[in-house]
């Protein structure tokens, strides 16, 4: 695959429609923070993610513009046309990053290296703007190459791949954030390391979101390929009377178009990640462009691309724009996944409003064939135990705490909690390094250090590591034995990671120990 990438292409568009000079230092800005920022911006430190009033302090001189996805998208048409003036199969990925395959166009003008010079050159003269190419297997390993204008080999991704900062799995639109931070935390600093981690302890730890990245640190590719053409009767092909002219009325019908065409691939239970866009003119112009997406496309994602594609053919520099207005558009699946891979959790972060509401109303229908308690959902409340901690609220119903806030319970176990807790605690022992039974005394301490656990009469595990006890407060009016809890880490049998384990003492002599929860 290779790769064209024009270095901070939404400062470079809003520039120049600004009529700013590219020198100058300059910032886009999504609610108040910077999304992209040139070069002479980052050299006054101005970064990423910065608020627009810290950004202005350390560069007073800074060109300030919201951002705007039609603008981008409109004025990098351009740099698509020019690509594709040399090669076939051109693939927008998002304003700014164009993927082709390689092997033919190679070929073709005899190496890559050549091909890569004849690109460059025509954009440069084409478009007016810099641009850097990149080789490699795969697109995520492909666009981390064009950011360093390298040539990976074939068998050679994961070497490149090893020793970059695992904060490039968050490209843009992969809304990787909290997984970046949290394996950034774990300390896993490289691709590398990340990379080294088992897939089942990644799918254990991080879910599906975490696979994924995991197969793209490895240098795999996105997802498994599908073999199978897309079936005919899923293109979607749309007469307009009168015709579009306008892209704010493209943008109207997107909408719509872009809702049959995700409904029809579902029904098929497929979701799409290449949608080719073609149009025709009422004057018999052919236009078409192909958008790749490294997620399966959603409505919404169907739709911007059919807005942004109009806006790169309606409002392109006279002598690129189409001659008259487009009468038929044509929505084509190039590329399919199976409709597991789009199995989105029902309460991600990003999600919409009309998300929201259409999952109500089918929490609603549940309720109306199940009764009330047919829809439960989760309260964290007070309490001691992580059991007592979890109240279950009939859908509908208000979701207020029965306790303050600020409440204090003697005896709580401290963050973390258990992921699982069991329904009824499995009894078990814990004895010493003599083979002793280990206890709770009068104080609240432990009798013995622990180091080995049997739980329901197993074998003994070995215990590698613990905390506690967190002495849990009794009834004064009814004296018994002292009680306390304790977080113990088992080692791993075999190639199973370690499992640490929630645990429950009641007593010194013949001490009663129950298993209570478990980590993740």
């Amino acid at each position: 695959m290779l790769v064209l990438w024009c270095p901070d292409w939404p400062v470079v568009a809003a520039s120049a429609v600004g009529g700013v000079p590219v020198v100058q230092p300059a910032a886009v800005f999504t609610a108040n923070r910077v999304v992209a920022c040139n070069a002479g911006a980052r050299r006054d430190g101005v970064r990423r993610g910065m608020r627009r009033r810290e950004a202005q302090s350390r560069c007073p001189d800074l060109a300030v513009f919201a951002a705007d996805d039609g603008r981008d998208a409109r004025l990098f048409e351009a740099v698509a046309r020019a690509v594709e003036a040399l090669v076939v199969g051109v693939e927008v990925v998002r304003p700014g990053l164009v993927a082709v395959p390689v092997a033919g166009a190679a070929g073709y003008f005899g190496g890559e290296h050549v091909l890569v010079e004849r690109l460059v050159d025509e954009v440069s003269a084409a478009a007016g703007v810099e641009c850097q190419v990149g080789v490699a297997e795969g697109l995520f390993a492909a666009t981390l190459a064009a950011r360093c204008g390298e040539f990976v080999e074939p068998g050679r991704v994961a070497d490149f791949l090893a020793p970059l900062p695992v904060t490039e799995l968050d490209q843009p639109g992969a809304d990787r954030a909290e997984l970046v931070d949290l394996l950034r935390r774990l300390g896993l600093k490289t691709l590398g390391a990340f990379a080294a981690l088992s897939e089942r302890d990644v799918v254990n730890r991080f879910g599906a979101d975490g696979v994924l990245a995991h197969r793209l640190a490895r240098g795999r590719s996105e997802r498994p390929p599908l073999r199978r053409r897309p079936p005919p009767e899923l293109t979607l092909t749309e007469e307009f009377d009168p015709v579009v002219e306008r892209v704010d009325v493209a943008a109207f019908l997107a909408k719509g178009l872009a809702t049959r065409f995700c409904t029809d691939l579902a029904g098929h239970g497929l979701a799409c990640t290449r949608l080719g866009i073609y149009a025709v003119t009422e004057e018999g112009e052919h236009l078409g462009r192909v958008w790749r997406c490294a997620e399966p496309l959603t409505p919404a994602g169907v739709a911007d691309r059919v807005r942004w594609q109009f806006e790169g053919w309606l409002r392109a520099a006279p002598g690129a724009r189409p001659t008259s207005g487009v009468v038929r558009l044509r929505l084509e699946p190039e590329e399919i996944v199976e409709g597991r891979s789009l199995q989105l959790d029902l309460w991600q972060s990003g999600r919409s409003e009309e998300d929201d509401e259409r999952a109500a109303r089918a929490f609603v229908r549940v309720q109306g064939l199940l009764g009330p308690e047919g829809v439960l959902t989760p309260l964290l409340d007070g309490g001691r135990d992580p059991a007592g901690r979890i109240r279950l609220v009939p859908w509908g119903d208000p979701r207020d705490r029965t306790t303050p806030a600020d409440a204090t319970w003697p005896g709580r176990l401290p963050a973390p909690s258990p992921a699982t807790v069991l329904d009824r605690p499995v009894p078990a022992q814990v004895f010493d390094a003599e083979g002793r039974a280990v206890g709770i005394t009068a104080r609240a301490q432990v009798s013995g250090t622990p180091r080995r656990l049997s739980i329901a009469g197993g074998v003994r595990r070995e215990i590698v590591g613990w905390a506690g006890p967190w002495p849990l407060a009794g009834d004064r009016r009814r004296p018994g034995p002292q009680r306390a809890r304790l977080q113990l880490v088992l080692a791993g049998e075999g190639d199973e990671p370690p499992e640490a384990v929630l645990v429950h003492c009641a007593g010194t002599e013949n001490p009663l120990w129950t298993v209570e929860g478990v980590y993740d």
